[in-house]
């Protein structure tokens, strides 16, 4: 299948960024949220920055003027207001709630992708998105568990949830309306220096009046599993898939998050999965197979939402 490769990155990315769910609410128990963030970022930063000037001979190659902004509001949406919104959450509300929260990400993203980008989607489309956020709240809804703790403030830290969800769903579409000339590798590269470079203020204002002798190796491991698994791997996976596909398609992959938040939740906090778990993954399996079935628009279809290249 042509779109194959695609199809397997935005799932390995989602994936990823669901578990981050998980490691959010460890990271939250023992960092400052701006600290986190900017150690986070640092880290992912080391490792790209050397990689992009290796790989490329130039960080800035087919990035125009307006690429630029895009890259910034795509930072500033989908990674440092995504990450407060998060990490502050968590902080409010339980794991479970945000997982729920999180369901809403493939209509988010679908239904900016058709109004913002104007994007041409079949019913197929329609169905595997609906499907699969119908699958997820079966997930989320259905299979919690009844008697767990929703957190200190939960209908603030659903609102910063969803908040998130929101960032998430932008970080997408300012991804399709950049250069198609720039590498999924650049493109990663500079969300993570961006990222770094919004976090750092508050960041260093922190570390001042933190404690890091309070830390255990587990709590640095955690940071480390955020910069280079959360941030490294996921953005190279999800911008690579996302450049071989319109964004209301890969906005059924966003599925995959949820899914991959209740399995390591199951695995890490041994939280039980009912049978409404398993007839939500079908869904999910089966909106993703009305997704990938069907022909992809060809690139000269979806040319009104890349920027081309100036000559």
């Amino acid at each position: 299948m042509k779109h194959l490769r695609a199809y397997l990155d935005l799932s390995a990315a989602m994936a990823i960024v669901g578990s981050s769910v998980v490691v959010g609410k460890m990271i939250t128990a023992h960092f400052p949220v701006f600290l986190a963030g900017t150690l986070r970022f640092t880290v992912a930063s080391v490792i790209l920055l050397p990689l992009l000037s290796v790989r490329e001979q130039s960080a800035r190659r087919g990035i125009l003027r307006k690429d630029w902004k895009i890259l910034f509001l795509q930072a500033f949406c989908g990674v440092f207001l995504f990450t407060i919104f998060l990490l502050f959450g968590l902080r409010l509300t339980s794991a479970a709630e945000a997982g729920i929260i999180t369901s809403a990400s493939p209509a988010v993203l679908g239904l900016i992708s058709i109004i913002w980008l104007k994007e041409r989607v079949t019913r197929s489309v329609y169905a595997g998105i609906g499907l699969t956020v119908c699958g997820i709240l079966l997930v989320n809804v259905l299979g919690s568990v009844a008697n767990a703790e929703r957190g200190v403030m939960p209908l603030a830290g659903n609102l910063l949830i969803f908040g998130a969800v929101v960032g998430e769903a932008l970080f997408s579409i300012f991804g399709k309306m950049l250069n198609k000339m720039i590498s999924p590798l650049c493109i990663a590269t500079w969300m993570s220096v961006f990222g770094l470079l919004l976090f750092l203020p508050l960041g260093l204002y922190e570390a001042v009046q933190f404690d890091f002798s309070t830390l255990r190796l587990a709590d640095w491991l955690t940071i480390v599993y955020s910069g280079v698994i959360v941030t490294v791997v996921a953005f190279l996976f999800w911008f690579s898939g996302l450049a071989q596909v319109e964004a209301s398609r890969a906005a059924v992959f966003t599925g995959v998050m949820p899914l991959s938040a209740l399995t390591l939740s199951a695995l890490l906090l041994r939280e039980p999965i009912s049978y409404a778990h398993l007839l939500g993954c079908l869904c999910v399996l089966l909106g993703i197979g009305l997704i990938t079935r069907t022909t992809p628009q060809t690139r000269s279809e979806t040319a009104c939402v890349v920027l081309p290249a100036e000559q």
